[in-house]
């Protein structure tokens, strides 16, 4: 495979792993917060689908990465 094809695999991958480690520690702090300062169920169901959303979007990053690699043993 080309070094620039790695490249842009690890480029994607270290933003898909920062995506799934930052979206999961502001889900953790948020919980916490939610209950110390009796933030409304609304707002944390709004939270809940945000970081839904951003798992959602690694999961097709992380699955293009897989094919990309895939692809290019074929070749």
């Amino acid at each position: 495979m080309p070094p620039q094809k790695d490249y842009i695999q690890a480029q994607k991958g270290r933003t898909a792993s920062l995506v799934i480690a930052g979206s999961m520690l502001i889900w953790f702090g948020m919980q916490w917060a939610a209950v110390e300062l009796h933030i409304s169920s609304r707002y944390m169901l709004l939270l809940d689908l945000a970081v839904m959303a951003a798992m959602a979007w690694s999961l097709v990053v992380t699955f293009q990465i897989w094919r990309m690699r895939r692809d290019a043993g074929k070749g």
